[in-house]
């Protein structure tokens, strides 16, 4: 069922005029190199034959030393032709081949290949290949100026797509980059999100593979898959970077005060029941609440408390 449903979307494409990857026709490195045996064997061959023609045509007056030189020629230009059907292939590279503006399939063969003759070939990478965007200042979903930048790691897929459906896919990519880094930098606030929300700073991998997810689709039509983005710099603007901290560090203390201060609530609160438990001493509200007070004031405090003695009555 997938295989008909990829055959038919191929259909489709082809019918609606997009130039979609297919293979060219082309021998491997054997055949290749025994062909070019063979031609340069008879290349050899012709010019001897050319050579002894035009010397029977200085010893001989008739004209059938003549037309073997021409054609030895002849025989000669179509063996130099032939040549011009082999092709070397590096790996990590292809060939897309097109007969007189035509394209006719991507070879993806390696080393020696013969491919039809009168075709024009362009190389095309398909190595892995990753770029670092720019450091873009842009405004997150609660409109704080932020500078953000990704790594990119990519590769071509179609390669058909990638010379002929766009002008320049290295170029494309990297803009396609940019504006989905844009974009998906605008819809998470940097820091503190809300019920349902994922922050920058905080869902770094979740945002990482949005925008893969978002920059895949911008990329497709040009034949480039994206193996993987990462954030590589996310930070405040400079203009708002100090007040951001100073508000930061503000949360921070106030987190760290709300803990210290639950903590000397349980404190207390296990001091009094204890007392009362071994019936160490009976406390009436008042000194209930004094000894509350000061427990407090030596637990919370941020200095050393120093101790006063009273020696009379609380009352007195």
């Amino acid at each position: 069922m997938m295989n008909k449903q990829k055959v038919q979307i191929m259909q489709t494409r082809a019918t609606d005029g997009e130039i979609i990857e297919k293979p060219a026709l082309s021998y491997g490195s054997g055949l290749s190199f025994v062909f070019l045996l063979l031609v340069l064997t008879l290349l050899a061959g012709s010019i001897y034959g050319f050579i002894m023609a035009v010397q029977a045509t200085e010893t001989d007056e008739s004209a059938v030393g003549t037309y073997f030189a021409l054609s030895a020629v002849v025989f000669g230009v179509v063996l130099l032709f032939g040549l011009t059907s082999l092709d070397i292939v590096s790996p990590g590279q292809t060939s897309v081949r097109q007969f007189f503006g035509r394209y006719i399939g991507t070879v993806r063969r390696t080393g020696l290949v013969w491919v039809p003759p009168l075709t024009t070939g362009k190389k095309v990478s398909v190595k892995i290949r990753n770029f670092e965007t720019q450091e873009l200042k842009v405004n997150d979903l609660d409109g704080n100026p932020i500078n953000i930048a990704a790594i990119v790691v990519w590769k071509v897929a179609d390669t058909a797509r990638a010379v002929y459906s766009v002008e320049k896919y290295e170029e494309f990519i990297h803009t396609q980059s940019e504006a989905a880094l844009r974009h998906v930098a605008t819809v998470h606030p940097y820091d503190e999100p809300g019920p349902g929300e994922t922050s920058l700073r905080g869902g770094t991998d979740i945002v990482s593979t949005e925008l893969a997810a978002e920059l895949s689709a911008r990329v497709s039509m040009a034949g480039l898959e994206i193996v993987e983005v990462r954030i590589s710099s996310l930070a405040y603007a400079p203009e708002i970077a100090q007040a951001m901290l100073q508000r930061q560090q503000a949360g921070a203390v106030i987190a760290a005060r709300e803990q210290i201060v639950e903590g000397a609530v349980t404190m207390v609160d296990q001091a009094l029941k204890r007392l009362e438990q071994d019936d160490i001493v009976t406390l009436d509200d008042e000194r209930k609440a004094q000894m509350v007070s000061n427990l407090l004031v030596v637990l919370c405090s941020e200095q050393n408390t120093t101790p006063v003695i009273n020696a009379g009555s609380l009352y007195s």
